[in-house]
């Protein structure tokens, strides 16, 4: 879908990922994309879901909580022609993450890999540290082994309060941190 243009509502509330930052987020991620589920959390836009769609994601979730924005979403997933790959969840990604673990609790190293975009409004790393730590930290545990993790933060968030805090590849395109992060294989 490369070159495509998405219908951005231009709300301030939503804060699209500079292209050269999902560029090399995605340059990062790599093959390991072809076959996951992708889950846009804060989703926007929707670009970092639909790009994954584009580089072979087998279906992307979605999430945002201001309407207009979840409707551009489903038009641009339309207009991309992969409306049948995507759900888009009105929902806060809080919510959303905590029934979405409880209904992945059982562990089965059978599913397919997640590919989970995390770019909120950088404020909530200050202003709800907690239940960021708590949403990621959750998903993480949830995941199945080979899932992908993409953080965006500002410099004011410190990834090492993240789960394997050692583990986690980090980036800076100020005033942008990215911090990718990959469940082990057994």
């Amino acid at each position: 879908m490369r070159g495509r243009h998405l219908q951005y509502s231009g709300d301030l509330r939503t804060r699209p990922m500079k292209d050269r930052v999902r560029e090399s987020v995605f340059n990062l991620l790599g093959p390991d994309v072809k076959g996951s589920q992708a889950i846009d959390l804060f989703a926007g836009t929707g670009a970092l879901g639909l790009e994954a769609i584009s580089r072979g994601a087998s279906r992307a979730i979605f999430i945002e909580r201001h309407l207009p924005t979840l409707q551009l979403i489903e038009q641009n997933a339309a207009t991309l022609g992969v409306a049948n790959r995507t759900e888009a969840v009105f929902s806060d990604a809080f919510l959303w993450t905590r029934k979405f673990v409880e209904a992945n609790a059982v562990p089965d190293d059978h599913r397919i890999s997640w590919t989970v975009f995390c770019s909120p409004p950088f404020d909530f790393y200050v202003d709800r540290q907690a239940d960021m730590l708590t949403m990621i930290g959750s998903l993480m545990s949830a995941a199945p082994p080979g899932s992908l993790f993409a953080v965006e933060a500002d410099e004011r968030f410190d990834f090492a309060l993240l789960p394997q805090p050692g583990e986690w590849d980090l980036r800076t395109y100020h005033p942008a941190v990215v911090g990718i992060w990959q469940k082990a294989v057994p």
